[in-house]
């Protein structure tokens, strides 16, 4: 199983980036995260979409400016990120599990090689 992220780049605050995660499995059986990592900080959880697209959960950090979202049939989860700010700097991972929703770092197993996200001010 492979999830190759893509779309990361350097923007400036307020502009926008659309990340991609293509799965190599049919996504309609995994629940799918993002999470993002910053220089010298833990890996933390940023939204998740579970296998049906139905449910979405955004990290209050986020909420509103970022959305994520699951083309089924494309097997490809994205995050629409909007307004970034200079704190939104980060590698951004996508996350995927068949049996629960990928919300906590240290309990998925199965993650994306990244794609780093640089907002400057």
């Amino acid at each position: 199983v492979q999830l190759q992220a893509s779309g990361g780049g350097m923007v400036q605050a307020g502009d926008s980036l659309r990340l991609s995660c293509a799965a190599s499995v049919r996504t309609p059986m995994y629940n799918m995260g993002w999470f993002r990592q910053a220089p010298g900080k833990e890996r933390e959880f940023v939204a998740v979409i579970s296998w049906n697209g139905h449910n979405t959960y955004h990290a209050d950090s986020v909420k509103g400016r970022f959305t994520i979202s699951k083309n089924n049939l494309e097997n490809t989860v994205y995050l629409r990120m909007n307004n970034l700010k200079p704190e939104d700097t980060a590698v951004y991972y996508c996350a995927a599990d068949q049996n629960s929703a990928p919300t906590i770092a240290n309990r998925v197993r199965l993650w994306g090689q990244g794609t780093l996200v640089t907002v400057s001010s």
